[in-house]
């Protein structure tokens, strides 16, 4: 049975501080002129290249000894975005996800698609349902509400809830299937799933030095200027500041919060679900969660919204190099 396609897409969910740290470091060592001096002291080239996606803005900064070599990673890293863009932004009608979404099935998804997928239904499993990317239909029936200056009716509420459940996704290779009023988003893992690719495609390339921002985060090597990267953790009720820093920083990093997108002043509504009640976790104003690898490091984040301090600290131990950092709500 045909599905009828998702009124509006899920939120970007941001968002980590980047401001006077990380690749914008060079504003603490006086300037542009004196970032690419020291790097060409070290014998260093480097590219900056910012674009948007995903429905946010996203940056990609290499270094290194062959300019021909850095510009063609970054045409490599954001080609690496567009295939997962292609494969499940909704963002996009276009996207394997969005066609899904609107026909209930899907042949020969993308593997994007079904890698993200895969993550997303055994997370789930692992969470018991804190977290569940069905969770979908809870979107429009917030954002339809909150242009109204309202909260949703609860009975539209409760007929969101009821079609929600991670069991109600059928996945092989070949298919990927719904039942009737199901409908995905990924955007609790796409942003972290894309921070994996595009690093895999400047490994390709030789890249030993770089900072991914694809709305979550990724590091290798260091700074230009010879010192570590670091990342700054945005302070939930003032978001251009830093509660804390993460320095040195290395791997992925990926935070949600109740600030980027909030349906109520208070930000007690919010676009982070408790699948099991349709309505926003109340405990926490952010978490930020560190990892190996983006996509875990942003399906653990949003999980942990939902689980709490106490689940989610119990959840995050138990993932080999993973951490975690709560902040409270104020």
């Amino acid at each position: 049975m045909p599905r009828s396609p998702s009124r509006l897409p899920s939120p970007p969910r941001r968002r980590l501080l980047q401001a006077a740290l990380g690749v914008a470091a060079a504003t603490a060592l006086g300037g542009p002129l004196a970032f690419r001096a020291l790097a060409t002291a070290r014998g260093l080239e480097t590219r900056t290249r910012a674009g948007l996606a995903f429905g946010t803005t996203v940056a990609l900064t290499v270094a290194g000894p062959d300019t021909g070599t850095l510009d063609a990673a970054l045409s490599d890293g954001f080609a690496a975005m567009r295939a997962v863009e292609a494969a499940a932004s909704l963002f996009r009608a276009d996207s394997a996800l969005a066609r899904l979404n609107r026909a209930g099935r899907l042949e020969a998804p993308p593997e994007a698609l079904l890698a993200m997928l895969r993550f997303a239904l055994a997370l789930a499993e692992r969470t018991e349902g804190a977290f569940d990317p069905t969770v979908q239909p809870l979107w429009p029936v917030w954002a339809e509400a909150s242009a109204r200056g309202e909260r949703p009716d609860p009975a539209d509420l409760r007929e969101a809830v009821a079609r929600i459940g991670w069991r109600r996704v059928g996945l092989t290779p070949e298919r990927i299937v719904l039942e009737p009023g199901t409908a995905l988003t990924l955007n609790a893992l796409i942003q972290g799933y894309a921070a994996d690719r595009v690093m895999a495609a400047l490994r390709e390339r030789g890249i030993a030095d770089a900072f991914v921002d694809t709305g979550e985060f990724g590091a290798v090597g260091t700074h230009p200027d010879g010192t570590p990267w670091r990342l700054g953790i945005a302070d939930p009720r003032a978001p251009e500041e830093a509660a804390a820093v993460i320095a040195p920083f290395l791997g992925f990093a990926a935070t949600s919060g109740d600030y980027n997108m909030s349906f109520s002043p208070d930000r007690a509504d919010h676009h982070i679900f408790d699948p099991a009640t349709g309505h926003s976790p109340g405990g926490l104003s952010s978490v930020t969660v560190t990892a190996e690898t983006g996509l875990v490091a942003d399906g653990l984040s949003t999980a942990c919204m939902v689980l709490g301090p106490e689940r989610g600290g119990r959840l995050v131990a138990g993932w080999p190099g993973c951490s975690l950092r709560f902040i409270g709500k104020t």
